[in-house]
C-alpha cells in the first residue's frame, strides 16, 4: 500500500473530522469531494481530497501497517 503524502498537518484534520462526522462513510465523503472539484476544474482541491481519502483508509485499520520496531 502506498502512504498517502500529507501537504500539512490540516490533511490530518480533515481526515479525522470527515471521520468523526461521517464514519464508516468517511472515505466517500472525500472520494465526492475530490470528485467534485475535479468536475470544477480544481486539480490541486482534488489531488489533496485523494490523499484524505488515502489516509481515511489507512487510519481506518486496526492493526499496524508495514514494518513495527
Amino acid at each position: 500500500m502506498l502512504l498517502p503524502y500529507l501537504s500539512d498537518r490540516a490533511s490530518y484534520e480533515d481526515a479525522a473530522d470527515l471521520m468523526m462526522r461521517f464514519g464508516d462513510n468517511a472515505g466517500y465523503e472525500a472520494a465526492a469531494r475530490a470528485d467534485r472539484s475535479r468536475d470544477l476544474g480544481n486539480h490541486i482541491h482534488f489531488c489533496r481530497w485523494r490523499q484524505i481519502e488515502r489516509l481515511i483508509v489507512l487510519l481506518s485499520y486496526d492493526q499496524a501497517l508495514g514494518t513495527v520496531h
